[in-house]
């Protein structure tokens, strides 16, 4: 079973999940996000397998969030280029089998993509 986790070690929930997923023994491709950041195509093919829209990904409690986007209106392309230019915003952690996806908060969200 191949797993891939979009992961920031400075997260707990990000720590967590990952933590679950090595005690699965599950093969485990690890992508700091932020070292290195998503292509809008990356961000796209997420959404897709995950159900949401660029908008639901947005870590809203975020300082760069609250100074820059908040009260405004985008489409849902503005979205996807606010979240390839601050990946910080980019909800985590977002675990990845197949065509399926997950956010890891709470972390055990990750068990129900493990058993398909």
């Amino acid at each position: 079973m191949n797993i891939k986790i979009y992961h920031n070690p400075r997260c707990r929930k990000s720590r967590e999940t990952l933590s679950i997923l090595r005690e699965k023994k599950v093969n485990i491709e690890i992508v700091e996000y932020l070292k290195n950041p998503l292509s809008k195509e990356e961000i796209s093919s997420i959404l897709k397998k995950i159900n949401l829209s660029a908008k639901e990904l947005i870590r809203t409690q975020e300082k760069i969030y609250k100074e820059l986007y908040k009260g405004k209106v985008f489409t849902e392309e503005q979205y996807r280029d606010i979240l390839v230019k601050n990946p910080i915003l980019i909800e985590r952690p977002i675990v990845i089998k197949d065509n399926s996806a997950v956010i890891g908060r709470p972390p055990i969200n990750v068990l129900a993509l493990l058993k398909n």
